[in-house]
């Protein structure tokens, strides 16, 4: 270390954020991750024998993964590079490989490589570091708030574990919380300051489970108080240096995924309680109103369909509320069908008769459309036949002539089934009362 570098780590030290100089140092510190890091657990165990396996940390921010690479490789006697994906290029990656070689060969020491956010990491990137991780020239960690089976390819992915890492819980956050507030010598033990308890519940739930966000507000909430005596953080405070609650939301990302599933869930399974909460999280998160449309659109037509056909109506007059009126008045109509949604009765029939259809369309011999339904359009398709014995179905009581009008390979097969759902029970009845047990 230069001149230069001991002044810049001691500046750190000192000035860094409080998430930052709260870091813990190794696992008895570190809070959080249980399922992982219990004595117990085979992660645990296996680092503090020295086996260090390469693997991928996917979880929320603020939930300790870089952190815990950290940990890792201080357990393993490991010398850790750690590198951004955003900034690293494939000249920084093949630098890194030869330096991993020269430890290895000079002084017999084991390279960890931590490459945060490496779902930004493209093919290229990727593919340039795989070999190396397979014979060991280095163990990488990789850390990323997105699905790694999405982002990550599939050779790398096979030769590292996956852990997932959860969002901190309240009991978790209160002890990262108290720790910075009692620490002496990284934390804010010499300012004497002390949360309300009403700040403290505020403080943890506004969070969302991230131990950074959580300091970082908690440093700003103190940073300006006088230092001649002890003081208690008000929830005003709090809430002030807070200003709204961060929400772990990205629109391309596996939240996005997560929380339209959830809304439709909830709507299929009539409860428009949850399907109202998953709404508000995403109009809180800025979620394109009309992509939420769209999917109400699709839920009125897949989950509700013949049992209340009025549904499609109501999803489609609620997308062309929203496209009319924009945000945030949009959120109404979007409750609004929400809720119909919701509490209207439910039936997959049309759905599941076309996936039916489709099944035979594709995998039966294709067959022609029968000689009787075909349009006779000239003299030339008359003489062929065309649309002869045909049955016009008006002429006929009831307007019903009960022709066939599948092609023979699959005349016994019947695609839509009604249910007793809703609007739905009247359709039964009356296709039962025309075809009888054929219905």
């Amino acid at each position: 270390m230069t001149l230069f570098d001991h002044g810049r780590h001691i500046h750190t030290k000192k000035f860094a954020p409080l998430p930052d100089r709260m870091r813990p140092r190794s696992f008895s510190e570190f809070i959080g991750q249980r399922h992982l890091l219990a004595e117990d657990r085979v992660l645990r165990r296996s680092i503090e024998a020295g086996s260090l396996p390469s693997c991928i940390l996917w979880g929320p921010p603020g939930t300790g993964k870089t952190t815990l690479s950290r940990i890792m490789a201080a357990s393993t006697q490991s010398y850790c590079e750690e590198v951004s994906a955003v900034t690293a290029g494939v000249v920084d990656l093949r630098r890194i490989i030869s330096e991993a070689r020269d430890r290895q060969g000079m002084f017999q020491q084991s390279t960890v490589l931590f490459v945060d956010e490496i779902h930004r990491f493209n093919k290229a990137q990727q593919d340039v570091i795989l070999p190396h991780v397979e014979n060991g020239t280095f163990t990488l960690i990789g850390a990323t708030t997105e699905n790694p089976s999405f982002e990550v390819i599939a050779p790398l992915l096979s030769r590292c574990r996956v852990f997932k890492l959860e969002s901190l819980g309240y009991d978790d956050l209160e002890a990262v919380i108290n720790k910075a507030l009692t620490d002496l010598d990284r934390g804010l033990g010499l300012l004497q300051v002390s949360l309300e308890s009403q700040a403290l519940e505020i403080l943890i739930n506004m969070s969302n489970g991230d131990a950074r966000i959580a300091l970082n507000v908690l440093e700003m909430a103190t940073v300006a108080l006088p230092r001649d005596h002890a003081f208690v953080v008000t929830s005003d405070t709090i809430i002030d240096a807070m200003q709204c609650s961060t929400p772990f939301y990205d629109k391309s990302g596996d939240a996005h995924y997560d929380t339209i599933s959830a809304f439709i869930k909830s709507i299929r399974g009539s409860s428009p309680d949850g399907a109202l909460y998953w709404l508000a999280k995403m109009i809180n998160a800025g979620e394109d109103p009309l992509f939420i449309a769209r999917r109400l659109v699709i839920s009125a037509s897949e989950d509700i369909g013949m049992a209340r056909p009025e549904a499609l109506s109501v999803a489609m007059a609620a997308q062309q509320a929203v496209h009319f009126l924009g945000m945030p008045e949009a959120r109404i109509p979007l409750a609004e069908a929400t809720v119909y949604l919701s509490a209207a009765p439910k039936s997959n029939s049309a759905y599941l008769g076309l996936e039916s259809a489709l099944s035979d369309v594709r995998d039966r011999p294709n067959e022609p459309v029968p000689l009787h339904l075909r349009n006779a359009a000239t003299d030339l398709m008359s003489d062929m036949d065309y649309g002869k014995g045909y049955k016009y179905d008006h002429e006929y009581e009831g307007h019903f002539s009960g022709q066939q009008y599948l092609p023979p390979s699959v005349q016994d097969q019947r695609y839509y089934i009604p249910t007793d759902e809703g609007d739905e029970s009247i359709v039964k009845d009356r296709l039962t009362n025309l075809w009888g047990e054929k219905s």
